[in-house]
């Protein structure tokens, strides 16, 4: 399954995010794939795409990251399956 995890960093202060990412990387559980994300050039939220079986993992990865992000996690499809689903068969 397919998750777009929209990241909304705490008092608009991307810095300690990065510096954390320095040091410890990712910190996503195995079975978590990170795809590729995209920050607002105003650092006010990073978008992540990310692909898992088990959403439990979000859990394990957001406790590493929750005192300075807020998070959301949707899950998503590609425009090609969501035009097959809408199209029928």
């Amino acid at each position: 399954m397919l998750f777009m995890v929209i990241e909304r960093f705490k008092d608009r202060d991307a810095a300690p995010v990065y510096k954390r990412f320095r040091e410890h990387g990712r910190m996503a559980p195995d079975g978590l794939k990170y795809i590729d994300s995209w920050v607002e050039k105003n650092f006010d939220r990073c978008f992540q795409l990310m692909e898992c079986d088990d959403t439990k993992l979000f859990e394990e990865w957001i406790a590493h990251w929750k005192d300075l992000v807020d998070f959301e996690v949707v899950e998503v499809m590609t425009s090609k399956q969501a035009s097959a689903l809408m199209m029928g068969p």
